[in-house]
């Protein structure tokens, strides 16, 4: 058995696993909050992302590691500052759609809930 075998790259797994990784990393609010902030603003060192997520520095020094070995953010060196940034616009658009389906899905439970409380007040 070579080392291939025990680490395959990705493109020789199925689509299917190769995503469940990517919503595993997304699977924190912490890190869904990071990258809401960094869709937002663009690039920031952790002490800025510090005070908008809302957790210890080394806390948030974690989950941004989850989030660059994801491959969904970046990072660079400007001096003893690391400097943090989403790697590909689409991480943004992802959140949006994200967005979009959760509030069309409240609607819907709603309206229902709506229709249900309407029907017992009839009664």
């Amino acid at each position: 058995m070579s080392s291939d075998d025990l680490n395959p790259r990705p493109d020789d797994r199925p689509l299917s696993e190769v995503k469940a990784e990517l919503f595993r990393a997304l699977a924190h609010p912490a890190r869904v909050r990071v990258l809401e902030v960094l869709a937002a603003d663009g690039e920031r060192t952790v002490s800025e992302l510090q005070p908008l997520v809302g957790i210890e520095s080394s806390h948030l020094s974690q989950q941004l590691g989850v989030l660059r070995r994801a491959g969904l953010v970046s990072s660079r060196k400007e001096g003893s500052t690391v400097v943090y940034s989403l790697r590909d616009p689409l991480v943004a658009e992802l959140l949006a759609v994200a967005k979009r389906f959760l509030l069309a899905s409240l609607t819907q439970t709603r309206e229902l809930l709506d229709g249900l409380a309407a029907e017992l007040g009839s009664r």
